[in-house]
């Protein structure tokens, strides 16, 4: 059945975020088929069905470029609270590792859904293990169930401690087995169409967890696929002196002369990128999902975005997942990513309210090769996010006091045109219910631990 024609009417303000960062007071969206089809005042009312926005913000659906959904089943782990990367993850393999495919689903959706409810539309997830029967498939029914946009990633770890790698010998696979299944979640998931909801990439966890030559293998399958790569790099200083000791470069030669650069690649965190590595990363348009409140966290440090962004690197945001981050919402994200930036340059300036919400929306759009999302213009397709706006009705900047001001859930999203948020509640999933649901699935697998 086609679409019904939507008209969000009379917000107080509309944020394109497109190349000038036009706004329109008092406008208008209309939407037709999945995509914007006019932004003005005073549209006119053809048998639309009408969204009220009066005293509303609305902005271009948030992109969270990097996730670990499984992860909302480990919130606040208490072993694990106060340890930097590297410890923290030893201290989880063990429990992870206990987690079967209902345990997959259920942490998919309760954070899909928590991810709608801070404004976000469209969502990556590098899921880089398999335990018990686990695929990622599993991940993929649950978005489309929740009704979000979803960019899955078919991670892998390869090299176990007893090769000097990070993870146990029990979670890693064969490395033949890894491509087959990247090859087989790409043949039988990934849609590259316009208005695609399910694009699949390949995410070979971290330099740490595989080979080198499972890097180049799927760089050379992803080019073949045409689909997008992601990893993780450059995430403190355990980080570098792995990559020091065990490959004799910094991790930006690393992946440089393994093809893990280009415009369809992104990494996350890249909080210890130096000045020529950040070069390396303008000259050849690749992205950095950047996880504040992750980084803080785990005391990873604070990523130079202010040089980033200077030479024309594309930044976008990134939740991580809820056990370093145990938020799991793209709206402190925001914030975080403007205080830590002025707290790195020292300088009050260093990072404003509007480039946030462009790394957000824009940036995030551009990291993940998307070309019709990340902006409100004619065309492109309809991922909005209404905010309830009645406590910055006496604020003359909205957009400081949207990013600036307290944690607000979205009052209405919308993804490819479809109601997924209404009055502040998700439609596809009881979330009282999945939230105990989640309690269930937790206890059984804290029982051994």
């Amino acid at each position: 059945m086609p679409q019904t024609d939507i008209l969000i009417q009379n917000a107080r303000l509309i944020l394109t975020m497109d190349d000038k960062r036009r706004t329109v007071p008092a406008g208008d969206v209309l939407l037709s088929g999945g995509i914007i089809s006019a932004i003005g005042v005073g549209l006119p009312v053809t048998g639309c069905r009408i969204i009220d926005a009066r005293g509303c913000l609305i902005t271009p659906g948030l992109v969270n470029t990097h996730h670990h959904l499984y992860q909302t089943m480990t919130r606040a782990v208490p072993l694990a609270q106060n340890s930097s990367l590297f410890d923290w993850l030893k201290k989880l393999y063990p429990i992870w590792s206990a987690m079967r495919p209902e345990d997959f689903v259920t942490s998919a959706k309760v954070g899909m859904a928590e991810l709608l409810l801070s404004g976000c539309t469209t969502t990556s997830d590098h899921l880089y293990f398999f335990p018990n029967g686990t695929r990622l498939e599993d991940t993929i029914y649950a978005a489309k169930e929740i009704g979000i946009r979803f960019h899955p990633t078919r991670g892998a770890m390869s090299i176990g401690e007893s090769k000097g790698g990070l993870p146990p010998d029990h979670l890693i696979e064969k490395e033949t087995r890894i491509l087959d299944d990247m090859i087989r979640v790409i043949d039988g998931f990934h849609d590259p169409s316009h208005g695609s909801m399910v694009r699949v990439g390949v995410a070979p966890c971290s330099p740490f967890s595989v080979s080198r030559e499972l890097m180049r293998d799927s760089a050379i399958l992803a080019r073949d696929k045409k689909v997008m790569m992601h990893t993780h790099l450059a995430e403190n200083e355990e980080d570098i002196a792995y990559s020091l000791e065990k490959f004799g470069v910094r991790p930006g030669q690393y992946v440089s002369e393994l093809g893990w650069t280009g415009s369809d690649v992104w990494h996350a965190h890249c909080v210890k990128l130096d000045p020529e590595e950040i070069a390396l990363f303008a000259r050849t348009e690749t992205g950095v999902a950047h996880c504040p409140c992750s980084n803080c966290r785990l005391a990873s440090g604070i990523a130079p975005i202010r040089t980033m962004l200077d030479m024309q690197v594309p930044v976008g945001l990134g939740v991580d997942g809820v056990a370093s981050n145990e938020v799991g919402g793209l709206f402190p994200e925001m914030r975080q990513a403007l205080y830590t930036a002025r707290l790195r340059e020292m300088q009050p300036d260093a990072l404003m309210p509007e480039e946030v919400l462009t790394i957000a929306t824009k940036g995030g759009s551009e990291c993940l090769g998307l070309k019709n999302s990340g902006t409100l213009e004619i065309g492109q397709n309809a991922d909005i996010v209404v905010w309830p706006g009645d406590d910055l009705a006496d604020i003359r900047n909205p957009i400081d006091g949207l990013i600036l001001g307290p944690d607000r859930r979205a009052k209405h999203v919308l993804v490819g045109g479809d109601l997924v948020v209404q009055d502040s509640q998700v439609l596809g999933i009881d979330l009282s219910k999945a939230h105990q649901d989640l309690a269930t699935h937790s206890r059984r697998i804290w029982k051994h631990h």
